[in-house]
């Protein structure tokens, strides 16, 4: 795959459903006999595996957090809700200070999610590294999503996209960083494919099953419910499902597609994400029947087949050679010194 005078590589991943199924069993075995404690080690033993498989152009990626990095994380956050909870029961007031503290706080918490999970990820050697400020997480992750409530989230596109600017523009790959600049059409097209998928299909099943006379009779406080009517309140809920579900998907492909082709690494070098709704809605729900009909035997299955259809379908075009620009960044790290990504930082076990 070409553009201009660039070819697009692709990423590959070399993972194996019976290779991982050895770590998940231990990771599961040991995460329950511990009460939850090993899951800290779990969670790297994990990530560990799938960034080692992942590589491009032969060169892999790795992960170094190690699991009392995240144990001493989560540790501090367990801490700080049950003395929030203590606190806010014996002397409200100050407890309303210190979540007001805490809610203060949260930008500069997920700038240090970000920064943790940068620095803790390696390309042949290299590590990445997130550089975030605090009115830039406050502005584009917290008072942007409140201000679209007030638009009916109609202008919630150019959130997303701004949230994907800040997130972007922000992470380096050892001196290089990233770029993310995008029209806005392509965010509107994944917001109104998701919204008319949902909206289509929830009113045509809706219609299809009779869900008026069922609201209509619920509403009836004297009304009897039949089985016939309690068949078709059940396939509500599967309208809904069948309605809503995809619909995270569909806007999944189109805006991670969006993403990657607004985005390019200092020096031209570009990427490409070619997921496809229908593609990506396939493996989702044909990996959710298998780990249903298995008992959630398949689940390592499951996770190598969404892995390695992502991988297959994300393609990175270097502005020359490889091998010049990882040696001209090593170069360029060991004159400024990054031994620090070692040991600052601790993640959070926030969600991002």
């Amino acid at each position: 795959m070409r553009v201009q005078d660039q070819e697009y590589r692709p990423v590959v991943f070399s993972g194996t459903a019976r290779e991982y199924f050895g770590v998940w069993i231990v990771n599961l075995l040991l995460s329950i006999v511990t009460l939850g404690i090993y899951s800290a080690w779990a969670k790297v033993r994990r990530l560990k595996y799938f960034h080692q498989h992942t590589e491009i152009e032969g060169r892999r990626f790795d992960y170094h957090a190690s699991g009392k990095q995240i144990f001493i994380g989560r540790l501090i956050v367990i801490a700080a809700i049950v003395v929030l909870q203590i606190v806010t029961t014996v002397l409200p007031p100050l407890g309303i200070l210190l979540w007001l503290g805490v809610l203060i706080y949260v930008p500069t918490l997920i700038n240090k999610a970000f920064r943790f999970r940068a620095r803790m990820t390696s390309w042949s050697g290299l590590r990445f590294d997130f550089e975030g400020s605090y009115w830039g997480a406050l502005r584009t992750l917290i008072l942007y999503p409140v201000l679209s409530l007030f638009t009916l989230y109609l202008t919630l596109p150019f959130v997303i996209r701004a949230q994907h600017s800040y997130t972007t523009n922000n992470h380096r790959f050892g001196t290089a960083k990233f770029h993310f600049e995008s029209p806005i059409s392509p965010f509107y097209k994944a917001f109104v494919f998701a919204v008319l998928w949902m909206a289509v299909i929830g009113g045509v099943g809706l219609w299809a099953i009779g869900a008026g006379d069922v609201f209509t009779s619920l509403a009836m406080e004297t009304a009897e419910p039949t089985p016939e009517m309690m068949i078709r309140f059940g396939l509500i809920y599967v309208v809904a499902l069948v309605a809503i579900v995809p619909m995270a998907f569909i806007y999944q492909a189109f805006l991670r597609n969006a993403v990657f082709a607004g985005t390019e690494l200092e020096g031209g070098h570009k990427f490409r994400s070619t997921i496809s709704p229908a593609g990506l809605l396939w493996v989702a729900f044909s990996n959710a029947f298998l780990v249903v009909i298995s008992l959630g035997l398949l689940t390592p299955l499951a996770h190598i087949r969404m892995t390695r259809y992502l991988a297959a379908n994300t393609f990175v075009a270097p502005n020359g050679s490889l091998d010049d620009f990882i040696g001209g960044e090593v170069q360029k790290t060991s004159a400024i010194g990054d031994a620090y990504v070692d040991i600052e930082g601790i993640d959070l076990g926030m969600a991002i």
